[in-house]
């Protein structure tokens, strides 16, 4: 990114959905992408949002983490303080829950090798 780019700015509107706005290249929309942001066609583009109805607690946390994922990546970002999670929850978010691993196991009535 060129240092006098414009930032991107992360912002929760007046109806209380979170919005990303500014130039994008595609590794910012992927960094978006993967802290949950969707991405909405619109007459003007692309509307970039958070999904509505999460929680404000789950919102700022995901706009905290893109906003930092975009820095470490050196775009120039700015986060709406109201966005800002606590310090102590700086960490990522959880992925998505996945099944546990299959071990192969004898059929049964059968003992395992040993």
């Amino acid at each position: 990114m060129k240092p006098d780019a414009e930032p991107i700015r992360i912002t929760r509107g007046q109806g209380g959905e979170v919005d990303v706005d500014g130039v994008l290249d595609s590794l910012a929309g992927d960094i978006l992408r993967r802290a949950g942001f969707l991405f909405e066609p619109s007459l003007r583009g692309h509307w970039i949002r958070l999904p509505f109805d999460m929680g404000r607690d789950w919102e700022n946390r995901r706009a905290t983490w893109a906003a930092e994922m975009l820095t470490i990546a050196r775009y120039p970002v700015r986060l709406a303080p109201d966005l800002r999670a606590d310090a102590s929850e700086r960490t990522a978010p959880p992925g998505p829950a996945r099944p546990p691993a299959m071990t192969a196991q004898a059929p049964p009535g059968r003992r395992a090798r040993r």
